[in-house]
């Protein structure tokens, strides 16, 4: 269902007017610095825009979990100096959204404000319509341009859309929208898709989803082993999940020669004795040892969608797998394939090289969720074009 973008609304309908911006900035901090602005980055085209049009704006987001209410730790007002080396501009903090309104009336043309951590009031995560309310009034109009926070029901992503119109989505959400959803309506083929990371379980319904559209689908990471299980491989002591291995067996079976996985591995008795890895064939992993860590495949490609890691990539050299999809992606889009990564470490392992791909998702549980079918709240909010 297309949904109405900020693009789709005439600039006297911004002009002098309070846009109440939705924005994913649940960035990683480190003694209250912000270690990776990407999240920031990727919300300046909706806010430029906005600012560019006479728009006053008011940014909401939620910043990690905090417990109980409010937590300095989870202070939104630590990004601040960041947010203002990327505008260009200053940005007033709002404390409290129930006194904010005054701060948001007074804020001139372009003027932009940054109000407190969301999930510092109760009620957000209740999608409480009361908490919803006092947002509402920080503003005259609704941009959801947070993906990564599009699958929850949330007062600031799903009731407050239904108190302002209009309710769009930002350019963010948008190109999301966009690119996810042509992986489901009309990819391009050969459309390949390789999920990594842990566990089956957490992957089945998008594996389902995926089988009958893709044309091939490679599964690596410590996913594999619990497929390496069920084919009657030793894996020694790798990651399994004993109580998917008939799941396995079960896709294995059914999805003909579409589901595909690695032919060798690197292998080490353990993380701490990482320097005696060696490589062998999935058939020889000896008792004792555990894999850690398709070119050709990715290369021949016209479409290919990438999530999850293929091994313990944060340590060398089970990061080998990882790094091998990365820059195959790269190869692939240099020869016309439309490539999208979905999913933090996989994000992170293309740190550098996303201006070399296609897409790069900042929704991990919600490009998941959009590629299993299900609806979004967040989306579903907001009006139809």
């Amino acid at each position: 269902m297309k949904k109405r973008s900020l693009r789709d609304l005439p600039p006297q309908a911004l002009d002098g007017k309070r846009a109440l911006v939705r924005v994913d900035f649940n960035v990683p901090l480190k003694n209250g610095k912000v270690t990776d602005d990407t999240r920031l980055r990727a919300s300046m085209p909706t806010i430029r825009y906005l600012r560019e049009k006479g728009a006053r704006v008011v940014l909401l987001s939620h910043l990690g979990r905090p417990k109980g209410g409010s937590d300095p730790q989870f202070s939104l007002k630590q990004i601040v100096p960041d947010l203002e080396r990327l505008l260009g501009a200053p940005v007033e903090f709002i404390p409290d959204p129930a006194t904010g309104m005054t701060v948001t009336r007074r804020l001139p043309r372009g003027g932009v404000a940054l109000v407190e951590n969301t999930r510092f009031w109760p009620g957000e995560e209740k999608n409480d319509p009361e908490l919803a309310r006092t947002f509402a009034a920080l503003g005259d109009l609704y941009v959801n341009d947070a993906f990564g926070s599009a699958h929850r029901a949330h007062s600031s992503t799903e009731a407050v859309a239904h108190l302002l119109k209009p309710a769009v989505a930002g350019f963010l959400l948008e190109k999301e929208l966009q690119y996810l959803g042509n992986l489901l309506r009309d990819p391009k083929h050969p459309f390949v898709a390789v999920l990594g990371g842990a566990k089956i379980s957490g992957k089945i319904d998008v594996i389902r989803s995926l089988l009958p559209r893709v044309d091939e689908l490679l599964i690596g990471g410590a996913m594999a082993c619990t497929f390496f299980r069920a084919m009657g491989l030793e894996v020694g002591g790798s990651l399994v999940e004993p109580d998917r291995i008939e799941l396995a067996k079960e896709l294995l079976a059914t999805s003909g020669k579409k589901l595909i996985l690695p032919r060798g591995a690197v292998i080490a008795p353990s993380l701490e004795r990482a320097s005696e890895h060696r490589s062998v064939s999935i058939d020889a992993i000896p008792k004792g040892w555990a894999v850690f860590d398709f070119r050709a495949r990715l290369l021949r490609a016209k479409t290919v969608f990438w999530n999850g890691p293929m091994g313990v990539f944060e340590t060398p050299p089970f990061d080998a797998g990882t790094r091998a999809i990365a820059t195959a992606l790269v190869e692939a889009g240099k020869k016309g394939a439309v490539t999208v990564v979905g999913g933090g470490d996989s994000v992170a392992a293309v740190a550098g090289m996303e201006e070399q791909l296609t897409h790069v998702s900042t929704g991990g549980g919600a490009s998941l969720e959009f590629l299993e079918g299900k609806e979004l709240p967040g989306v579903a909010a907001l009006e139809d074009a």
